[in-house]
């Protein structure tokens, strides 16, 4: 099965730990030091629609992009009332719009499931072409450190009322590939079953694949995509990323239309 297919319908009970607060709070920031406090931003990977609609909501217009047909889906479900976000269902490696935006914005990961350095200089290079001059594009990271020696081969179990949750994690070091198979389960009504003592479930099952990149591969695909390198930055105390930074935020931004303007101005 898909990645994001099966488990849509529970993605956001399992999600409820994820600080969309914070990082809408962290993305605001950064475009208003950059002059971008209005216009059109694009989420790459915006599952549910969370941050999106965080973001509708700090004043921004919005598109949202997925890969999962059942995600988009859900996110416009939940859209609020006059918040107009067109949603596109699409692979970012070939991403396509109708003109240009003033930031591109990516977090959960999304960009770790670019698994090859050729396919992630191909959404660089795409989202190098959409950006208006001088915009944004930031984007999260989890770490090779954080495969490597957090997420490891381990097992994480996540029993709770809403449904039971399993993480078994393998780590290929060669390939730098972080494999999830994730498993699911539930609680249903019993239905037509009259006994209160038998639990009805239902198991969704699926396995994800990310994988890391060191902070100099990134940066060297950034440049060679035409973009402006800013840095990297730990995503816990928002200075430059450390050797045992276990998430980072990259940001980047347009610089090829620079030239034209500058050439205007002589």
């Amino acid at each position: 099965m898909q990645p994001y297919t099966g488990i849509a319908s529970v993605y956001d009970i399992y999600m409820d730990h994820i600080p969309y607060d914070e990082w809408t709070d962290f993305i605001v920031d950064l475009l208003k030091k950059y002059n971008i406090s209005k216009g059109l931003l694009l989420e790459l990977g915006c599952g549910t629609g969370t941050m999106t609609r965080q973001l509708v909501h700090r004043g921004y217009e919005m598109i949202g992009l997925d890969l999962s047909e059942e995600m988009l889906a859900i996110a416009q479900e939940k859209e609020d009332n006059g918040s107009n976000i067109l949603y596109l269902c699409q692979d970012m490696r070939d991403l396509e719009l109708y003109g240009t935006v003033s930031a591109v914005v990516s977090f959960c990961s999304t960009m770790n499931y670019i698994l090859t350095e050729e396919d992630m200089l191909k959404v660089f290079k795409r989202v190098n072409n959409y950006l208006d001059p001088k915009g944004l594009f930031v984007f999260d990271l989890d770490t090779l450190y954080s495969y490597q020696y957090v997420l490891g081969d381990n097992t994480t179990v996540d029993n709770r009322e809403e449904g039971t949750f399993i993480w078994e994690n393998l780590y290929y070091d060669e390939e730098m590939i972080n494999e999830v198979n994730l498993t699911v389960f539930i609680p249903q009504k019993n239905g037509n079953i009259k006994s209160t003592d038998i639990n009805l479930y239902k198991k969704y099952v699926e396995t994800h694949y990310r994988r890391g990149y060191t902070i100099e591969t990134i940066r060297s695909l950034i440049e060679e995509a035409g973009l402006e390198w800013i840095g990297a930055f730990d995503s816990q105390t928002k200075e430059a990323s450390m050797d045992d930074s276990e998430r980072v935020y990259i940001v980047a931004r347009e610089k090829q239309k620079d030239i034209t303007e500058l050439q205007g101005d002589k």
